[in-house]
């Protein structure tokens, strides 16, 4: 399990170390429209709101959350089937969702993936192009209470700075590598 605050560099990370290696990546339903360059069913599943409901209703999702009005969740059939034939799944989450995998799958590894400091936060929400000033604010101060509520939570059995992101892949490689694939 793999996450952090938007804009701390999950993707980037979770796309080496899956590339490293070869852990099954878990693709997540949203309901958020898709960037540029983003394939439906490989980086999401992009569902309606009508169609994420019946998801969830039908306990569909190992986990989901609201963040900055899209949903987003993860589709459990394909974790279980994953799992159930031995092999490793990283899920790219936010805090909210890996609390919620927690208490679903407490064995499960959680992976924090935590910006240098705040500014350089601001900084790579800015360069990515899709945030103007005013919205990296407000996902800045959202960064700044996840972060504190992963802390706080004692889900978390690694914490991964990513203030070089060799070092930052390397290290959740080892994570993997060390740890039990079937929770």
């Amino acid at each position: 399990m793999v996450s952090g605050p938007s804009g701390v560099g999950k993707s980037t990370i979770t796309r080496e170390v899956l590339r490293r290696t070869g852990a099954t990546f878990s693709i997540s339903a949203t309901t958020r429209r898709p960037r540029e360059g983003e394939v439906d069913g490989r980086e999401y599943v992009f569902v309606g709101d009508a169609a994420f409901q019946r998801m969830i209703d039908g306990g569909e999702l190992l986990e989901w959350a609201e963040v900055f009005g899209r949903r987003y969740g993860t589709p459990r059939r394909a974790v279980d089937e994953a799992l159930a034939s031995g092999r490793t799944v990283v899920l790219e989450i936010d805090v909210q969702g890996a609390l919620q995998v927690h208490r679903r799958m407490p064995a499960a590894t959680f992976v924090l993936i935590a910006p240098p400091d705040g500014e350089e936060l601001t900084r790579r929400l800015v360069a990515r192009g899709s945030e103007d000033a005013a919205s990296a604010a407000k996902r800045r101060a959202k960064a700044d209470e996840e972060i504190r509520t992963a802390e706080q939570s004692g889900v978390y059995k690694y914490r991964v700075v990513n203030d070089d992101l060799e070092t930052a892949v390397r290290q959740v490689v080892d994570i993997i590598k060390q740890e039990p694939a079937n929770p």
